[in-house]
């Protein structure tokens, strides 16, 4: 059974984790503590950058001579593959620790990494702050358990709920704040996804961009999902700016409700190594989203305007009635500007 200080080391490698935020993609954000024979900290490590050094060995590094003996508290099962890097098994057997602590077990090939120590003689001990280890890394975990991208649905809306007026018009609902954050949200994310109905209406570019405007940094790829075609040549979607894929129904197939199949768009979209899936618009798109169950967060722009009519934030969810509802866990309150940023993840519903 884990210690009392084996324990707060644990809490201190979670925060290692998740202060790292997406530099690591497609890698995990993993932290690591070392413990000396006495129980005091002499190392610690996070994972900084996909083909860095993994968190176990940073922790190694900064402890030296002191981790003989000692303890390695790891939020992850430490691999037991090579990779850009050696296996981290490896380097704790070198290292000559006499015990590892981790949180969660790796899910993906690159696991056994237990196994090994204990055949090793090192004793092993995991499952120890499981649910605060896989929060500060519940983005890696969802992909490589399910194969799919995670989706951030992004969506700015006015207080009752509109994204346009009953006149189909729409800018600027969001204070430029707001607008501003989108793009810090967008650089987060390898793509970017929207229906054809919102480059239809909105001709929208959604590049990141800086406060002037400017296209600035690594693009996302720009998906727009068209089940019968329509997307303009002159869309400016289709510009030189950043790369785009127009997936159509004839490529993917049709899903339950006769649009293009989401599920096989994921799965097309992880074959293509994208892991962050921001998803833009519209209505009808993010309730299909919704529909399937494939909106792991969201992240809302509600601006302090009512409309009374218009064009709701939803459609197509297949919501009847108040039984019928989605669950939300708001995590964060953040304001901008006029704006509140609220985010939130769906949360399971009890039977």
């Amino acid at each position: 059974m884990a210690t009392e200080t084996e324990i707060a080391a644990m809490r201190r490698a979670v925060a290692l984790s998740g202060s790292v935020g997406e530099a690591t993609r497609p890698n995990p954000n993993v932290g690591a503590v070392v413990l000396d024979a006495a129980g005091a900290v002499v190392g610690e490590g996070r994972h900084e950058r996909a083909g860095g050094p993994h968190a176990e060995v940073a922790a190694l590094a900064e402890a030296g001579g002191r981790a003989r003996g000692g303890t390695v508290v790891v939020t992850l099962e430490p691999c037991d593959t090579t990779g850009r890097t050696g296996p981290c098994t490896q380097a704790l057997l070198a290292a000559g620790v006499a015990r590892v602590v981790f949180a969660v077990g790796d899910p993906t090939p690159a696991g056994g990494g237990a196994q090994r120590l204990a055949a090793a003689g090192v004793t092993v001990e995991g499952g120890v702050l499981a649910g605060e280890a896989e929060a500060a890394n519940e983005r890696w975990l969802l992909t490589v358990r399910r194969s799919r991208p995670f989706v951030v649905w992004k969506v700015a809306a006015t207080l009752d709920g509109r994204v346009a007026a009953a006149d189909g018009t729409s800018r600027w609902i969001s204070g430029p704040a707001s607008r501003e954050d989108t793009h810090r949200l967008r650089a987060e994310c390898d793509t970017v996804v929207a229906g054809v109905g919102t480059v239809l209406a909105d001709d929208p570019h959604l590049t990141v961009r800086d406060a002037h405007g400017r296209v600035t940094g690594e693009q996302p790829l720009r998906v727009v999902v068209d089940s019968r075609g329509r997307t303009p040549t002159g869309a400016r979607v289709l510009d030189a700016a950043a790369p785009t894929w127009v997936a159509t129904a004839d490529e993917l197939g049709r899903g339950l409700h006769g649009g293009v199949d989401l599920d096989a768009l994921l799965g097309a979209l992880w074959a293509k190594e994208r892991r962050l899936v921001l998803l833009e618009g519209g209505p009808t798109l993010a309730g299909g989203f919704l529909r399937a169950g494939l909106v792991d967060r969201v992240v809302a722009y509600v601006a302090p305007m009512l409309l009374g009519a218009g064009v709701p934030a939803l459609a197509g969810t297949g919501v009847a009635t108040l039984a019928d509802h989605v669950p939300l866990e708001i995590t964060e309150v953040h304001r901008l500007g006029p704006d509140v940023r609220l985010t939130a993840r769906p949360v399971p519903k009890e039977d």
